[in-house]
């Protein structure tokens, strides 16, 4: 393996959203507990616009959206719903600037990909926007434009930092499988070909991290994460939740390592749990190192340990526990390597 991470061995993050409503409080305990890699905290429970839509829908260009009783849609000009998102994420890149300004490591923020987005932002006649293939490659422009902004406002804040962008896609295998239902219900939309669904993300991803601006990493936490195609897309590391990936997709993850792609992997439940102990935590990981034979040593460099995915439906005091469990398990399964 001769890529070279922009994270220590031993290391453990988040995956994105966090409890509460006080974006100050939620990255100092970021930066508190997860101190080798810490990201930027996304609290939905300050309401609309602060969900991982709305907050990405803020960063489209030229492409305004609003929120309907079915859920967010296109509209003809930025209004109340936008500005929510657009306020949101300015008072959080004010508090990241004020309370990590000096950060000197790596330091990961997270959006949505692009097919998540096209699965649940409706067009303006109210159905997905993954139907319409034009307005797909229109809503993909226009991410990969917002976020390449995103990026830039992010590293002048951060001058010492370097950024690990995340594209959320928990919607990318129903989007494969054609799974994503129409408005009404009663129907599925048509499956997308992965060569079409792969360069969607290598657009946002080339786009975003042009001129090593920021290392590329794709989340999914769903059933299905198609590896192969996420490596193919630009991917230098993919995020899932350990404990919802199959022995099946033993292979694809060994290609996935062997290609020198890192590893996010879901450790500890996203919602208040009861935590087993140490090892417990650390054996599935183990586990798969094991089946897979690739070098103990080798472990701890290429893999980060991470929530399940996102707490934002956690109690605060779980969710610092669940951050400080991630830690202490890279820590031990780093220390544990020959």
């Amino acid at each position: 393996m001769t890529t070279s991470f922009p994270w220590r061995p031993g290391t453990a993050t988040g995956t994105g959203s966090f409890p509460g409503e006080d974006p100050a409080e939620a990255l100092r305990i970021v930066l508190g507990e997860l101190p080798e890699l810490p990201h930027l905290p996304e609290l939905p429970a300050r309401g609309v616009g602060a969900d991982l839509t709305g907050r990405t829908a803020g960063l489209l260009v030229d492409l305004a959206v609003r929120v309907e009783p079915s859920g967010w849609r296109f509209s003809d000009r930025p209004g109340l719903d936008t500005r929510r998102s657009t306020d949101h994420l300015a008072r959080d890149l004010d508090v990241l600037e004020e309370v990590a300004g000096g950060h000197d490591g790596p330091f990961k923020i997270q959006v949505s990909g692009p097919w998540t987005l096209a699965a649940t932002i409706e067009l303006r006649g109210g159905d997905r926007a993954l139907r319409d293939p034009g307005a797909v490659r229109d809503l993909t422009a226009s991410l990969a434009e917002g976020v390449a902004r995103h990026v830039a406002d992010v590293a002048r804040r951060l001058p010492r930092a370097r950024i690990l962008l995340q594209l959320d896609e928990p919607s990318l295998p129903a989007v494969l499988a054609g799974a994503v239902p129409t408005a009404s219900g009663f129907s599925r939309l048509r499956a997308i070909e992965g060569p079409v669904a792969g360069e969607a993300l290598r657009q946002v991803i080339d786009t975003a991290c042009a001129g090593d601006a920021a290392f590329p990493l794709v989340h999914c936490c769903a059933p299905g994460v198609p590896f192969a195609l996420l490596r193919g897309a630009g991917a230098k590391a993919i995020s899932v939740d350990l404990g919802r990936v199959p022995r099946r997709d033993d292979d694809a993850i060994g290609e996935t390592i062997d290609a020198g792609v890192g590893l996010l992997l879901g450790v500890v439940p996203g919602t208040d749990a009861a935590l087993p102990s140490l090892q417990q935590t650390a054996a599935p990981v183990r586990a798969l190192w094991q089946r897979l034979g690739f070098p103990a040593e080798r472990l701890a460099g290429q893999a980060v340990m991470t929530p399940a995915c996102g707490l934002a439906g956690a109690s605060p005091r779980y969710a610092r526990e669940a951050l400080k469990r991630c830690r202490d398990t890279a820590r031990m399964l780093f220390e544990a390597a020959p």
